[in-house]
């Protein structure tokens, strides 16, 4: 039996995927990013509810995410972000998956292989706009597609870059980005563009282009740093209450001592940690607060360092007839969200959700409501 258990509600994933499609401008199609596990929501459960829901292309980051999203969704536009590995094309023809070049060796080999298939498969092209990561410089990008040898033996069926500083809707590389992309793909009206992730969906109609590939919004995240988040949470991560203690004033508590407690108080431990993708850096001290859960209407605050599978937690306030042996205490979901996880543990909402619940059950199905409380 395990200690936790991780509900992940796919009606909440489609109604995010509607959420964003309405922002966008008429004419670009919302695709969706399923790269680590759906943000380990679960690949095949959520890709085929957000086919269900209308979505027709899907961005994975390996060829084997790709290959399992195959055996799902026959009929799918798959793309592979990290490209093309060595070796690997004839594995990309025989699956239908279109990978996305991020490079000269990348490209000549996929354009070597389809001179010998005589086919010309379909694949994306990547342009470095700023991100200086992966995909060519613009610069290398014409020179790639003035070479006929190049790029005329196999078909550029979409046009890639990648926003850096999206979520921060005023940073001056958003701007800078739009404009290198646009000079870099002029000449090539009839190749359809991709340059909106999440955050650039919330940037307006002029990062949209042709297809927009969103990823933490589609699973509750925050996209951009300010203002309200308008996804809704389609996780909620519960554990296991092990123990009830009281501890008197002036005990410290946990490893290394990191707390001492400054009143009589009563600690539910629960059943997970660190193992289970909840930080350590978001436990707490003498010096600073950490992260919360949430247990029947009550925030109650994580309490000293966070250890591989176990956490204590302050239901010192908390009616004993509600803190007990046994009982679930909700540490992500509708009352608290991954992105205030976040802060405490000085990381980002990804970080989280695609690291939770690898010991807790998993299933699918409604997550409540959030609930008001003290």
């Amino acid at each position: 039996m395990a200690g936790g258990r991780l509900t992940v509600d796919l009606d909440a994933i489609a109604a995010n995927w509607r959420t964003l499609s309405s922002h966008l401008r008429d004419g670009t199609e919302c695709a969706a990013t399923v790269k680590a596990n759906a943000y380990g929501t679960g690949l095949a459960e959520t890709a085929d509810r957000l086919h269900q829901e209308g979505c027709r292309s899907f961005f994975v980051a390996l060829p084997e995410e790709a290959l399992h999203l195959r055996e799902t969704l026959p009929d799918v536009t798959i793309y592979v972000l990290d490209g093309l590995f060595p070796g690997t094309a004839e594995t990309y023809a025989a699956a239908n998956l279109r990978p996305v070049l991020n490079s000269v060796p990348e490209i000549e080999e996929w354009s070597a292989y389809c001179r010998a298939a005589k086919t010309a498969l379909p694949a994306a092209i990547h342009i470095d706009t700023g991100m200086n990561r992966l995909g060519l410089l613009p610069d290398m990008f014409a020179q790639v597609m003035a070479d006929d040898y190049l790029a005329g033996a196999f078909t550029p069926c979409l046009l890639v870059s990648h926003l850096a500083c999206g979520s921060t809707p005023d940073h001056p590389l958003n701007q800078m980005q739009l404009d290198t992309f646009r000079a870099a793909t002029a000449d090539f009206p009839h190749i359809p563009k991709s340059l909106a992730n999440s955050a650039g969906v919330f940037l307006g109609p002029d990062y949209h282009f042709d297809i927009a590939r969103p990823g933490i919004s589609l699973y509750g995240g925050k996209a951009l740093d300010p203002g309200a988040n308008p996804m809704v949470p389609v996780v909620k991560v519960e554990a296991r209450i092990l123990m009830v203690r009281d501890v008197a004033e002036n005990k410290t508590i946990g490893y290394g001592g990191a707390v001492t407690a400054t009143r009589p108080m009563r600690l539910a431990v629960v059943a997970a940690g660190y193992a289970d993708g909840f930080l350590r850096r978001a436990g707490s001290s003498d010096k600073h607060s950490g992260g919360f859960g949430w247990l029947e209407g009550h925030r109650v605050p994580i309490v000293g360092r966070i250890s591989m599978d176990m956490m204590a937690l302050d239901v010192t306030d908390v009616p004993e007839t509600v803190a007990r042996h046994g009982v679930f205490v909700e540490l992500l979901g509708p009352n608290v969200a991954a992105s205030d996880l976040a802060i405490y543990a000085e990381t980002i909402d990804y970080e989280y959700l695609t690291g939770l619940g690898r010991r807790f059950h998993r299933r699918y199905g409604s997550l409540g409501n959030r609930q008001d409380g003290t």
